[in-house]
């Protein structure tokens, strides 16, 4: 099996199930009408947004993201780790459970989505990620590889924020998900970006689990039928990707140990005493800034550029 092809065992039968209070029929569909009208709003829109100013264009995909939950029943809190905003690209990188997950981190860190190119080909939705201005890879090919490492640098090195799900594939939420795979951390290292890792965790994962062959009208339903959804995004410190943590002493780049250093802060795991002095190190630096506080429901100032929804990224 191709660590660029990774497969998560997840299935719906066994994972995509919620055993809590559920809305009656009536109210669910409202709920549904809801969600999808405000998704279309999003791609009617999409076009003459992308006219705006960045900073009103940045604003306006927030206050859309943020909507897509709400719209669907879920409750969302944002925590946001005390940070001084960069002028350049930043890699953000996020387990993944749902298709939930892209609003939810488009409401805080908006940027350019890593999607497959099938997803581009969806109806609506590839629309919506295509005018987001998505990077669509292709992940059928492992040849392919080291041109879609290159194309993400490349996004970075122009001040792209660019957003990513480095597990490959959908997990269920209730282990300890995927490994990081490297390859997208690596153009991070090429790009000499920091590496912003966000954890995302449901309140009942099984409602929004969005994993396998999993048809999205069943997931869609599954989430809107389920009452008492919540949703925490976790914004954390970001990672150097230059620092020299991360470059073991042969030279060779230490995407690998990367990819582990931010898979275990989204996981809630310890760094390596190296990664955590790295990661606080840049918070200290950041205390005299002009920061955001770290509070809940914070909308944090961003790059411009539209989310996409994508089932399964890399």
């Amino acid at each position: 099996m191709s660590a660029w092809l990774p497969v998560a065992p997840c299935t719906p039968q066994a994972c995509a199930r919620h055993t809590g209070a559920v809305r009656s029929p009536l109210p669910a569909l409202l709920r549904l009408l809801a969600g999808c009208a405000w998704t279309l709003l999003g791609v009617a829109c999409a076009p003459p947004v992308r006219l705006l100013p960045a900073p009103a264009r940045g604003w306006l995909v927030r206050r859309w993201a943020r909507g897509v939950p709400r719209a669907f029943g879920v409750r969302v809190t944002v925590r946001v780790h005390p940070y001084a905003p960069g002028s350049g690209g930043e890699l953000v990188v996020a387990n993944h459970i749902s298709w939930l997950d892209i609003p939810l981190v488009a409401s805080v860190l908006p940027g350019r989505m890593l999607a497959k190119s099938e997803v581009g080909r969806w109806p609506l939705l590839g629309r919506l990620a295509g005018l987001g201005s998505t990077l669509f890879i292709d992940r059928d090919r492992l040849r392919a590889l080291p041109g879609a490492v290159d194309t993400v640098a490349a996004a970075l090195r122009a001040g792209s924020r660019v957003v990513a799900f480095p597990e490959g594939s959908t997990w269920c939420g209730r282990g300890s998900g995927g490994v990081f795979r490297p390859a997208v951390f690596q153009a991070a290292i090429d790009a000499e970006v920091s590496v912003r890792p966000v954890r995302i965790i449901y309140g009942t994962a099984g409602a929004v689990a969005f994993v396998g062959d999993d048809p999205l009208a069943a997931s869609l339903w599954r989430v809107v039928r389920a009452a008492g959804l919540t949703a925490e995004v976790h914004v954390l410190a970001p990672i150097p990707a230059g620092a020299r943590a991360f470059v073991p002493a042969s030279g060779e780049p230490g995407r690998r140990t990367l990819a582990r250093a931010a898979r275990a802060a989204v996981v809630g795991t310890d760094l390596t005493a190296t990664a955590r002095a790295a990661a606080d190190q840049t918070a200290v630096a950041s205390d005299s800034a002009n920061r955001p506080a770290a509070s809940v429901h914070h909308w944090a100032r961003s790059s411009p550029a539209a989310a996409s929804s994508s089932r399964t990224s890399s």
